[in-house]
């Protein structure tokens, strides 16, 4: 494969595996040079300001974990959003052509298919059928003051206190340059 390089890489189109759809749905493809920023801002005006009731996220290959990101930072800005996601795999057809040919005939293309990962997924302000595969309910909002402590935002960073005099180390030493040289500050070793 040295002697070829991908000139073209085309998806196979699939259907949305989400029956009942209506037909104007906005469909989120999600590709892996996606930034994700552009992605979250179209996606929230399609939801807030133009008060879309569904949103599909679709990505395949390496793009799937940046779509997982996206509906994850939606169901947490927006809240009680129901979620179905489906597993698939989806055909890519990649045309790679050799750099050397053979100098007495045509250049060799060289045709690849290949099996990717695939996700969709499908947020709704509307309650979704519980029973089908791949639903996930909304997550209960809590309100100011109460605690969260037993609840699902254990990834969410919180503020850290303030350290304790105790636990900083006793023969920490800071050195404060007079040169005009120097950085400024260089600190000691601890024991």
């Amino acid at each position: 494969m040295e002697n070829f390089r991908k000139v073209r890489t085309s998806e196979e189109e699939m259907p949305l595996p989400f029956p009942d759809l209506p037909p104007d749905v906005v469909e989120m493809k999600v590709k892996e040079g996606s930034k994700i920023r552009n992605l979250m801002n179209f996606a929230m005006a399609q939801m807030e300001l133009k008060g879309r009731r569904q949103i599909v996220f679709s990505g395949c290959g390496r793009a799937v974990t940046k779509t997982i990101t996206c509906v994850e930072i939606m169901k947490r800005k927006l809240g009680g959003l129901h979620q179905v996601t489906k597993v698939r795999y989806k055909t890519v057809l990649e045309v790679w052509e050799n750099q050397e040919p053979p100098p007495d005939g045509p250049a060799q293309n060289l045709t690849v298919h290949k099996n990717v990962p695939s996700i969709c997924i499908l947020l709704s302000r509307d309650p979704l059928d519980p029973n089908q595969t791949g639903y996930q309910p909304p997550e209960p909002r809590h309100e100011a003051g109460e605690d969260t402590s037993g609840s699902s935002t254990k990834g969410l960073k919180r503020p850290l206190p303030p350290p304790c005099e105790e636990l900083l180390p006793k023969k920490l030493q800071v050195q404060v340059s007079d040169s005009p040289r120097g950085s400024g500050t260089t600190a000691g070793q601890m024991d």
